[in-house]
Formats: C-alpha cells, sequence, structure tokens
C-alpha cells in the first residue's frame, strides 16, 4: 500500500533534515543528489521546512553565483537547546549544546561520599541550571542521561542498585519533575557504545561489544547497529561474570569475586602497586596529571617501556581476556572495543595484547581496537540520545 501523501511529505523531510545536519550546509541540487528526490519535491520541502523554522539560507555556494539555485540552507541549531548529563558515583559533568551538538558550556561538580541524598540532587540540578544559564539558553528541550546500573526497559527508569548512591534515582526523579522538557536516563556503558559507534573506534561496525574499563566494569551489545539491553535491562552486568582468579564469586547484590575484581580500577591499581607501576604523579609545580590512577598506571606502564611495566600490561591483558573470551563464545561479535578511560589510556598497545590472548583461547575471529573517546564517551553518548528525542519532536513539524 503506498504512503498517503502527508506521510511521504514527511519522510522526505526528515531524509532531508538528517542529510541538513550530518552534511549541511547544502544547496537544493546537494539535497536532490543525496536524497534522490525530484527538484520540485525538493523545492517544497525546503519551503516547507523554512516555514516551519527547521532550515534557513546561511550563504551561497560561490563568490560568483547568484540566486535560489547557490542558496546553502543549514539547520537553525538554536530551534532546540539540548543537556547531556554523566553521572558518576563521585560526580556529575554536564554539557549544554544546540541541535547540530555544538557545545555552549559545559561544568563539573565533585560530590562526596559524605553528602546526604537531597544535598547531593540540589547541588546537581544546580548546576545544570547554572550551564544553561551560563550558554544562554532558552528552556531546554531535551535532557539525556548516562548513570550507572540498570535501566528498567518497561518504565525507562533508573533502578535502585546496591553499592551505587541514592542520589542518583533522586537526581533523575527530581529533573523529570522539574523540568519541562523530555529526560531519558541510559546505562552508562550503553551510551559510550553509541558514541564509539557514531564518532569514535566503531563507526564502520553494526555488531560489536564495548567494554567499559573505568571504576567499575560493564559491557555493551550493539547487534545489527542496535543496543541490545535484555529482559530487565542489565544485558552487559559483566561485573558479575564468575571467572577463574578471584577469591570467591559474586553475589545478587554484590559483584566482588566476579570479573569486577580482577578489572575493576581498584584492582588495576592494586595490580600495578604488585608491579611497582605509580597510579599518580606530581609535576613540580603540583599539578597532578588529569588521568584516573587505573588510567595513570597504564600509561606509565606504556611510557617505562621496562620489565616491570611489560609485566603488569602482560597480566592486566591476561585479566581482560578472561571477561572478553566469554562474551566472544556467545555473541561472536568480530569486534570488541576497550573503551573508557583505561581502554584509551592502553590504546593499540593493550588492545593487541587482548587479541593475541584471545585468539589464543577462542577460534572465534574477534578484532580488538581501543576505544577513542575516553570516559568522554558517556557525554557523547548522552547528547546523541538528547538529540534524537528532539529530532523525533522537531523533524515532525513540517509535515
Amino acid at each position: 500500500m503506498p504512503a498517503s501523501p502527508s506521510t511521504a511529505r514527511a519522510i522526505n523531510d526528515r531524509l532531508a533534515l538528517r542529510h541538513l545536519q550530518q552534511d549541511g550546509p547544502l544547496t537544493a541540487t546537494q539535497l536532490k543528489a543525496l536524497t534522490g528526490l525530484s527538484r520540485p519535491t525538493v523545492a517544497d520541502l525546503v519551503d516547507r521546512l523554512q516555514d516551519a523554522g527547521l532550515v534557513r539560507v546561511v550563504g551561497e555556494s560561490g563568490s560568483d553565483r547568484r540566486g535560489p539555485n547557490a542558496r546553502l540552507y543549514g539547520i537553525v541549531a538554536d530551534r532546540a537547546h539540548l543537556a547531556a548529563l554523566d553521572v558518576r558515583t563521585d560526580s556529575v559533568a554536564v554539557v549544554v549544546a544546540d541541535l547540530l551538538g555544538v557545545t555552549l558550556a559545559e561544568a563539573s561538580l565533585p560530590i562526596g561520599s559524605d553528602t546526604g541524598t537531597r544535598p547531593a540532587v540540589e547541588k546537581a540540578v544546580a548546576t545544570l541550571e547554572r550551564t544553561a544559564r551560563t550558554a544562554g539558553t532558552a528552556p531546554l528541550h531535551s535532557v539525556g542521561i548516562g548513570a550507572p546500573g540498570l535501566i528498567d526497559p518497561v518504565t525507562g527508569e533508573l533502578r535502585d542498585t546496591a553499592g551505587l548512591p541514592a542520589w542518583h534515582g533522586g537526581l533523575v526523579r527530581e529533573l523529570q519533575q522539574r523540568l519541562s522538557a523530555t529526560v531519558l536516563v541510559e546505562n552508562e556503558t550503553n551510551l559510550a557504545a553509541v558514541a564509539e559507534h557514531r564518532i569514535g573506534a566503531a563507526q564502520d561496525r553494526d555488531t560489536f561489544v564495548l567494554l567499559w574499563l573505568g571504576h567499575g566494569i560493564g559491557a555493551a551489545v550493539m547487534l545489527d547497529g542496535k543496543l541490545r539491553r535484555g529482559a530487565s535491562g542489565g544485558a552487559g552486568e559483566i561485573g558479575f561474570l564468575p571467572v577463574p582468579g578471584t577469591s570467591g564469586v559474586p553475589s545478587a547484590v554484590n559483584c566482588e569475586g566476579g570479573f569486577h575484581s580482577l578489572a575493576g580500577s581498584a584492582a588495576v591499581c592494586a595490580l600495578a602497586a604488585e608491579h611497582g607501576i605509580r597510579t599518580w604523579d606530581t609535576s613540580d609545580d603540583g599539578a597532578q596529571e588529569q588521568d584516573p590512577a587505573a588510567a595513570f598506571a597504564v600509561r606509565a606502564a606504556l611510557r617505562a617501556g621496562s620489565t616491570a611495566g611489560e609485566a603488569f600490561l602482560s597480566e592486566l591483558a591476561d585479566r581482560l581476556a578472561l571477561g572478553a573470551a566469554s562474551v566472544v563464545s556467545v555473541l561472536d561479535p568480530g569486534c570488541l572495543i576497550l573503551a573508557g578511560e583505561v581502554g584509551r589510556a592502553g590504546g593499540d598497545a593493550l588492545a593487541a595484547r587482548v587479541a593475541e590472548r584471545l585468539a589464543r583461547m577462542s577460534p572465534l575471529r574477534t578484532e580488538v581496537r581501543a576505544g577513542t573517546l575516553g570516559g568522554g564517551a558517556v557525554l557523547d553518548g548522552a547528547l546523541f540520545a538528547a538529540r534524537e528525542a528532539a529530532q523525533d519532536v522537531l523533524f515532525g513539524a513540517g509535515r
């Protein structure tokens, strides 16, 4: 059954807007070539999108050319303002951006473990509001939040999880109640996978597994370009995976004894100490490097090129391969991304070590790559989520 004229117009408008957002600004002729639509259809949709306030003329395609064919059309970036939050166990990072994803303002806030739930929530909300004011934005249209823990696949809410601060759930609920914006929350590792897929190490892969190596351990599963969250939202909770080499087994409420005990930040720092690798450094003026301790240790070992450094990296690769082999044997993703601060710090050198061990442990061919976005991947992914939400509303406005 053919689409109705209004449905066809909506599909064409969204297609054109996507190209303008990804490749713009563009002339009508360029839009025609990219969309495959006829010249009259492109002319009609450009008029509709201008009338809807989504597109405007931003210049001309050549200094010697004039007229309609030379006009460059671009997205009206300030039509909607977006925010992204990366909620960690001890901090919140905020970015405010326009509809094209251009950062307008950003801020971060440490939250100590002794901070009460309500004060922590108020501080985080105030940081978002202050950052939005700094950006000079109108009310936010959409807010994307990346947080550790499980997201209920039915309600989309952050579930209470043992070991995580109570203020996490309180912050999400407060923002949903206080803001007129659409507020979305997603597991931090899933958002990192989205970001690495869009602008990072997995741009040429629609099927891969991302292994998040940070304070905690997590995995994200991307199959055929879609995140797989699992029946309860817990797909990728690899920190609970039982592995050899730990002193016990994990429980339903504690991942100690699981893969987390081998590859979490504390475990990596302890391993570094065993090999005499420092997890911090201070320059002459007292300024400490910004890498988290585990990532610093990996960089230090790579820079040193010493026997101790190589032994540390070798044992770390052994540990990572243990968890990765289980994922690979079940999913056969063909590609594994080592992401987060530690994955980025290890770079190609650590990825090569893990790949070599996986090749010995599994008959399934698996390429191992280092993530390119580091800890910033969560904010990038949260911003993509906010943009998608805004686009779903606004890009239908030209129907």
